[in-house]
């Protein structure tokens, strides 16, 4: 690449790495929450229970906020807790693992189930929800044992559900999930404050909705079990067939002293992310950030869309976000940005003046190491020189080592946040 060459590309690598950090900053819930938070009850205790990727960050916010007259437990994913030099005060901060459940979460739920019990109406109850909260609270039914419920989620993340069909799944196998925290710490007020990381913002599938009612049913879980062909033990099928283990639902008087409400979402991120690109005078076409399906299928979409907007010759970022998946065997490594950086790749033939990034919010796709992948006009010419198979990698699911090898894999480290999956494709 000559000179001219070499500084276009840093600086459409630097432009798409801004707006990737303006929708970061947009989901910083430690900005957000203290204005939120309820005052401190004045004879009753105020009780701080969580679980998610921006957990530790809240909990900081929350100490800070109340001081010595807060404690609880929250829960947050390996590597997303506390640094060194920070304090949540009295609020112990738990980490587990994630997307697929470990003992740990077991031992949070039953941590915070513990300090919402035998509360009082003049408690309060703050609850601060993430994405990531689904896997990192669990306690599962009498009717199943941890190791199904592993192997249940790890079957339906393997077979490409939406996250909506898998949390309505892990809320009839859990004690603590779709409205049962809530009801655990009745007659209490309990104060729920949430970073949304799924489409539409629904408090029932956020971190499964511990503390709202959950208008799915059992029917509605073992019908999503069936359809992915997910084998259970038939203790559980029976019991989901029965309805002995139903959520509480909507008007459900123990519910009535709850109450919900969004720190941040997906669409600000997309705003922050838009307004940024509007500053640096380029159009944007916005897809919204309810984009959802096979990695592979959306890239080939935004592919099309991508060479529509430079055969007109248009200066603009197409901008999307949403939870993409990937239906896969377990083999490959490489989480669903980077299948669709490289199935998108793969579809712009090596497209003139085209880079995309595409990354998880909360820094971690897949595995730890990247939070997803840029792509440039000449990612499959590097590739071919370095005798990589792009074909071959899509296929395998493996696109991690593909991106690495180019050195366009996109590491931040945990970002403690999530707002779903954030993508950015500049043509200039």
């Amino acid at each position: 690449m000559n000179e001219p060459g070499q500084r276009v590309d840093t600086a459409m690598r630097g432009l798409l790495r801004s707006l990737f950090d303006a929708a970061l900053r947009a989901a910083d819930a430690a900005d957000r929450l203290p204005p939120m938070l309820p005052p401190v009850p004045a004879t009753g205790r105020i009780v701080v229970v969580g679980a998610g990727k921006a957990a530790a960050v809240m909990a900081m916010a929350a100490a800070r906020r109340y001081g010595d007259r807060v404690g609880g437990v929250v829960v947050t994913r390996h590597g997303y807790g506390l640094r060194p030099g920070e304090r949540a005060g009295a609020i112990r901060v738990l980490e587990a693992a994630h997307p697929v459940p470990s003992d740990d979460a077991v031992r949070a739920a039953d941590a915070i189930l513990a300090q919402v019990t035998g509360l009082d109406e003049t408690d309060v109850v703050v609850c601060l929800l993430s994405g990531g909260g689904s896997a990192l609270l669990e306690k599962p039914i009498a009717a199943l044992g941890f190791a199904d419920l592993r192997r249940i989620n790890i079957a339906l993340l393997a077979g490409g559900a939406p996250i909506e069909e898998i949390n309505v799944v892990r809320k009839h196998l859990s004690l603590i999930k779709g409205g049962r925290l809530a009801l655990a710490a009745w007659p209490a007020r309990v104060c729920a404050f949430a970073v949304s990381d799924v489409p539409g913002d629904d408090p029932s599938t956020i971190a499964s909705g511990p503390t709202v009612a959950d208008p799915s049913t059992c029917a509605d879980a073992l019908q999503h079990i069936q359809r992915y062909g997910v084998a259970i033990p038939k203790s559980l099928e029976t019991a989901l067939k029965d309805g002995r283990w139903e959520t509480p639902k909507p008007g459900d008087p123990r519910l009535a002293r709850s109450t919900f409400q969004r720190l941040a979402t997906p669409r600000d991120a997309l705003a922050a992310a838009a307004a940024m690109a509007r500053e640096n005078g380029v159009e944007v076409i916005d897809l919204g950030m309810d984009v959802e399906g096979e990695a592979a299928d959306v890239a080939a979409r935004h592919a099309a869309l991508t060479v529509e907007a430079a055969e007109r010759g248009a200066r603009a970022v197409i901008l999307s976000g949403g939870e993409l998946t990937v239906t896969h065997d377990g083999g490959g490594t490489g989480g669903p940005n980077r299948e669709y950086a490289l199935a998108l790749a793969i579809a712009l033939r090596g497209q003139a003046g085209v880079w995309a990034l595409a990354a998880d919010t909360d820094g971690a796709d897949g595995y730890p190491d990247a939070a997803g992948a840029i792509v440039t006009p000449d990612t499959l010419a590097r590739a071919n020189s370095l005798g990589l198979d792009p074909e071959r990698a899509l296929k395998a699911h493996d696109s991690g080592p593909f991106f690495r090898a180019l050195g366009d894999d996109l590491v931040t480290g945990p970002t403690r946040t999530n707002v779903a999956d954030f993508r950015a494709i500049i043509v200039a």
